[in-house]
């Protein structure tokens, strides 16, 4: 597979310098991108570099996830108009491990292939650096003029900036300059990759290798991702898509993917999977004839719900999906995990029920007028359950003295009471 032709029919290079194509035809090379472990998750604003170092692989180049544990404890000013907090190591160490895992999913890190994939941390060899060997050793080789010029740089120091910029984070440019360097040196890595904000860092990184050692070194960015709005990817009213089920369930991840609109998801599929151009091309044509059916949503959100978490947890998401529609059952509520269930009926309206009066009995009329406020009055009830619309976990009620027990609690707590066919209520047993 030509890497870079890969790349450029998902619509994922930005910058190339010149000659990084004829290096990648000519011999298996060794590129990296950063990660910044500010957090213990990757979120879905990593995905972008993290596909490029698994196409990079795919066409038999060896991939390096180098983790910032050095560059996270300045905090890269790139697009930033305020500096980071800064974390200490243990916490760094932490969230590294954590992300070591999820990265495991996309890239082959175990096998004996002779492009095996690499992870290091860059406080290993930063960590070594005193202050004075720092300035000898690196910043003598790079000027000032030439940091200045960096747009990263000029923003923040501009007379429109109020906030200025401290020299830990002007010196970034450096440390990660050094991370190339290091890398060229120890692994034989010529490429570094990343967002179309790094290419001010990334060109540092080629120009400390000219002139430390003379040789060449090479650059690849990708565009920064928006929605078609022009808002902002991967954040929601709720903030970050996390690849922690625990930050961000799999059913919100799925619902995340599956929600993009028709132009967002023609360009998602192509840099979020790994499916092949003419799979893509074929069902972006589907699509268009039947846009209703939300063809490549549903894929998008398959392969990458998959990718992430797993086939149980993606299967699990669209039978979720699902009920809200309808076509949901009693059956399928019970499979349901406690977090997945009040996912799916977040912000419907909750009433709180005493167990003990579930314990004894009690009938869908008392249950729904006297115990909670469903329904207004005992006639509304009685005129919906003769007309069919009353459901209670999915199952149709005919018969409004129909007593309800604890054991149709679902996960022993709640039961879902429907009208008609978009109202939904929970009462939850306390």
């Amino acid at each position: 597979m030509n890497f870079v032709e890969e790349l450029r029919w998902r619509g994922m290079i930005h910058d190339i310098m010149p000659g990084t194509e004829d290096l990648l035809g000519k011999e298996m090379t060794t590129a990296y991108v950063g990660i910044d472990p500010t957090a213990d998750s990757l979120h879905i604003g990593h995905l972008v570099s993290v596909m490029m170092l698994r196409h990079f692989q795919n066409a038999g180049h060896q991939p390096i996830a180098l983790l910032g544990g050095a560059t996270g404890m300045i905090g890269d000013p790139s697009g930033r108009s305020s500096e980071r907090n800064l974390l200490g190591e243990e916490e760094l160490r932490h969230n590294q491990e954590c992300i070591r895992k999820q990265l495991s999913k996309f890239l082959d890190f175990e096998s004996d292939a002779p492009n095996r994939a690499i992870m290091v941390n860059n406080y290993d060899w930063m960590k070594e650096y005193s202050f004075l060997g720092f300035i000898r050793e690196i910043g003598k080789h790079v000027t000032v003029n030439y940091m200045m010029a960096k747009d990263s740089v000029k923003k923040r120091i501009s007379t429109d900036s109020a906030q200025g910029m401290s020299f830990t984070e002007f010196s970034y440019q450096l440390v990660q300059g050094t991370d190339f360097l290091y890398l060229y040196n120890n692994y034989g890595c010529k490429l570094q990759m990343g967002g179309s904000d790094q290419w001010g860092n990334i060109v540092t990184g080629t120009e400390l290798i000219r002139r430390k050692t003379g040789g060449e070194a090479f650059a690849l960015t990708c565009p920064l991702i928006t929605k078609s709005d022009g808002s902002k990817f991967g954040k929601t009213e709720n903030g970050n898509i996390w690849l922690d089920p625990a930050k961000t369930s799999p059913y919100h991840f799925y619902q995340f993917w599956v929600n993009v609109s028709d132009e967002d998801a023609a360009w998602y599929i192509k840099i979020f999977t790994i499916l092949s151009r003419q799979e893509i091309e074929e069902m972006i044509v589907l699509h268009k004839e039947n846009p209703h059916e939300r063809i490549l949503q549903k894929r998008l959100a398959e392969e990458i719900t998959v990718m992430v978490h797993s086939r149980e947890e993606h299967d699990a998401a669209v039978e979720a999906s699902q009920i809200l529609f309808g076509k949901g059952t009693t059956e399928s509520l019970k499979r349901m995990n406690e977090e997945t269930f009040l996912s799916v009926f977040e912000g419907v309206p909750v009433f709180d029920v005493k167990k003990e009066i579930l314990n004894s009995g009690v009938s869908v009329t008392d249950l729904c007028t006297e115990h909670t406020k469903v329904f207004t009055s005992k006639g509304e009830l009685r005129r919906l359950v003769l007309g069919g619309g009353l459901s209670i976990n999915k199952v149709k009620i005919d018969d409004p003295d129909l007593p309800i027990r604890s054991g149709s609690l679902l996960s022993g707590k709640y039961l879902l009471v429907q009208k008609g066919r978009k109202n939904y209520y929970l009462l939850k047993a306390v």
